[in-house]
């Protein structure tokens, strides 16, 4: 059974820094894109930041570029956002994903709430 289970969520000032994480297990990932997406109440979900599991390409959404930084421990199984100079509207439920041309999963989220 795959399973995406993020942690690292919490309540933090605008300026402050968290740490997301994202353990992977049930499968192997290799061909996979590692994805971190939000969503906001009321809002779309959208994406934040991607990194390629063989390659370690990474892509960035522009609200969060400069300050997140997607990253992957292939030992592990896991993927990180390192988010830095947090803002009100990073507020939302982040969410890991991986997915490829054959599948997509999802993880279950974790509340990141930035208080100004």
């Amino acid at each position: 059974q795959v399973q995406l289970v993020e942690s690292g969520g919490g309540l933090v000032q605008a300026g402050g820094s968290l740490r997301l994480s994202c353990a992977a297990s049930g499968r192997t990932f290799d061909s996979a894109t590692m994805g971190w997406f939000r969503q906001a109440p009321g809002k779309e979900r959208e994406f934040v930041a991607s990194i390629n599991w063989s390659s370690g390409r990474t892509y960035y959404a522009d609200s969060v570029k400069g300050r997140f930084t997607i990253s992957r421990d292939n030992a592990k199984n896991a993927v990180y956002l390192q988010m830095n100079r947090l803002k009100p509207e990073d507020t939302a439920l982040y969410y890991c994903n991986a997915r490829n041309h054959l599948f997509d999963y999802w993880g279950q989220g974790t509340q990141v709430t930035v208080s100004s």
